[in-house]
This record gives structure tokens, C-alpha cells and sequence, in this order.
């Protein structure tokens, strides 16, 4: 069996022992995992180490069933998310489920982007494993874990129908807020350096998209002045969070949603944001809550996932893969597919 491991700069693609069904966990055949910005950080940025995992967006096709693993059957199609919370600490019963300790420590072995994984129980029985409704593709579940992670930080803005959001960054994530924007009757002002994204965050129902130099202008002309209720900074650019805070009105939101770089520091006025009651705050991962959400609104029809699928390529190829979603220079949501 293959699977994709952290390399030198590189992923290498190399065969890894088949995975077994543990008692109360599953083996699931890949057949769609998408590769994420923190999959790249792990390759070419500063949290890389050799034979790290690669993958957290899988779907595919169960292929065993441990004793004790419930009503799944062999055959079912399912999403898996690789990290459950406990539901018993402090941070769970206070709703900070991705805060749990037992969050991180759970996971897909060898990872998501391999032809097979394993599925411990503790994800099998917290909720880590959802069917897939007969309309949804795997395609399409592969992007049920970055959008539940958008729905989360959603959660923590105040945002209502008629306002505003700034959104800093037009990857596929940034693009995800857009969309929620619009089903929710909320105008979106995308920037990005990248013209290809600016062009696809258009069409794909953005209300404006700008080049981030024209973000602040662009967002106050489009509020009379006031700025946006929230700005989503969907990078992990530092310049970015500091244009995010100067495009959110006086009372709104930050939210630092990207993955910033290990010891990236900020230069913001404390005393503009103390003057004007600009808060900050920062949204990580989805609990099995969110991912529900994120498969009811694929399967509704109500976010169209697929459209920002732009480039498939085979497990074998995922050095290749990786390359062009590094580039971004014409490339959306990049899978892997077998």
C-alpha cells in the first residue's frame, strides 16, 4: 500500500504496512482527499519534519470493520475527520471542542492522502465518521472538513443579514466565506494578490474582489465609510491581519482564520484598537458538530463545493499536486482522487 509522507522539501510517495481494523475502528479505501494550506506549511514551511501526515479531508469507501465499531458496514461511503474531541473536559462542555487535549492526539493513521487508513475508535464512536448521502460525490465530501471550519468561526461573529465582511484571502477557504456570505444575505469584499483568485472569488458571487492595496479603500466606499462588520483573514499574511483590522468598523471583528507562520509577529496600534472596540480573535479546526452542518449544506445544495475544484491528480502524482497548490497561479481546490 502507498501513501504521501512529508520529504525534503517534497512529498514522497512510498509504500507504508495496510492498516488494520483496531476493535471499535474502520479501514477506509481513499478515494478523494483534498490538500489543504496546512498540508503545504507541513512540506515547505517552518512546521515541517520528516514523515509528518499528510491529508485531513478524506473520503472514500469502507473496506473493514473492527468488533465493537457500530453501524457502519463494510462498502458504506463516508466522510472521515481526523480529530474528535473527548465531549467530557472543561474546554468541550464550554464548546471549545478543537481546545480538548484528546483533539489533536486522535488521528487517521498512516494518514489521509494513502490508498487505505485506519480510523480509531475513539473517532468512530465521537462522531468522526459520517455516511454520505447517495447525491454527494467524494469529491464533494472531501470538502466537508474546510468548510466545517468555516461554519465554525462564523459562529463566533455577530454577523446578520444586510452587513458586511471583509474577506483577506481567495484560496479555497476564502472563497468557502464568501459563499456562507451570500447564503446568509451578507455582502463579501474579497482581496487577494493572486488576479486568477480575484477573478474566480467574482465569479463565484463575491460582491466585489480587489487587489489587497485597494482593499480598504474598496471596503469603506462599498459601507459609506463605516468598514466591514467582520474581516476574515483567510491567510496567514501579518500584513494581511493588519489590513483586516483597518478595514473593520468601529465595534467589529478580526478574525485570524489562516495558518500564520510559527513566530510571524503583528504591528497593530493597541490604542486605535482600544479607541475604536475592534476585537480580535482567532477560530481553529471543526468540531463532528460542524462537519454535520458542513455535509447538510453540501447535500442541500445551499454551498456548491465542486466549483472550486479545479485540478485531480493521482496519489502517485502528489509531489506534483502539491506544486501546483503551492503555486496557486491557476489553480483552486487541488484533489487527489483514486
Amino acid at each position: 500500500m502507498r501513501a504521501a509522507f512529508v520529504g525534503e522539501g517534497r512529498v514522497d510517495v512510498r509504500e507504508a504496512d495496510m492498516p488494520e481494523a483496531q476493535t471499535g475502528g474502520i479501514v477506509v479505501r481513499m478515494r478523494a482527499c483534498g490538500i489543504c494550506g496546512s498540508d503545504l506549511e507541513k512540506v515547505y514551511g517552518m512546521y515541517a519534519k520528516p514523515s509528518m501526515r499528510l491529508g485531513h479531508e478524506p473520503a472514500g469507501t469502507v473496506a473493514a470493520v473492527g468488533d465493537g465499531a457500530g453501524e457502519i458496514r463494510a462498502g458504506d461511503r463516508v466522510f472521515t475527520h481526523h480529530h474528535v474531541s473527548c465531549g467530557s473536559c472543561r474546554h468541550c462542555a464550554r464548546g471549545e471542542e478543537t481546545l480538548c487535549a484528546s483533539y489533536s492526539s486522535t488521528n487517521l493513521s498512516p494518514c489521509g492522502l494513502a490508498e487505505h487508513y485506519a480510523v480509531p475508535a475513539q473517532n468512530v464512536s465521537r462522531g468522526g465518521v459520517l455516511r454520505l448521502p447517495d447525491g454527494v460525490t467524494f469529491e464533494q465530501a472531501a470538502m466537508i472538513e474546510p468548510l466545517a471550519c468555516c461554519l465554525r468561526a462564523w459562529d463566533a461573529l455577530a454577523c446578520r443579514e444586510g452587513d458586511t465582511v471583509a474577506v483577506l484571502g481567495c484560496g479555497p477557504t476564502g472563497i468557502m466565506h464568501s459563499m456562507i456570505a451570500r447564503s446568509r444575505g451578507i455582502a463579501a469584499i474579497c482581496t487577494d494578490t493572486n488576479e486568477y483568485r480575484v477573478g474566480f472569488a467574482r465569479d463565484l458571487g463575491a460582491t466585489e474582489a480587489v487587489r489587497p492595496e485597494l482593499g480598504v479603500d474598496c471596503v469603506r466606499g462599498a459601507t459609506g465609510g463605516r468598514g466591514a462588520d467582520a474581516a476574515i483573514v483567510a491567510t496567514g499574511s501579518a500584513r494581511a491581519i493588519a489590513d483586516g483590522v483597518r478595514m473593520a468598523r468601529d465595534g467589529g471583528t478580526v478574525m485570524l482564520f489562516g495558518v500564520p507562520p510559527r513566530g510571524a509577529a503583528l504591528e497593530l496600534d493597541a490604542g486605535d484598537l482600544y479607541a475604536r472596540g475592534v476585537g480580535i480573535r482567532s477560530s481553529y479546526a471543526a468540531s463532528d458538530a460542524d462537519t454535520r452542518r458542513a455535509l447538510e449544506m453540501i447535500a442541500g445544495g445551499r454551498i456548491d463545493v465542486a466549483r472550486l475544484v479545479t485540478h485531480r491528480y493521482r496519489l502517485a502524482d502528489s509531489n506534483e499536486a502539491f506544486e501546483r497548490a503551492r503555486g496557486g497561479e491557476s489553480a483552486m481546490k487541488v484533489l487527489i482522487t483514486e
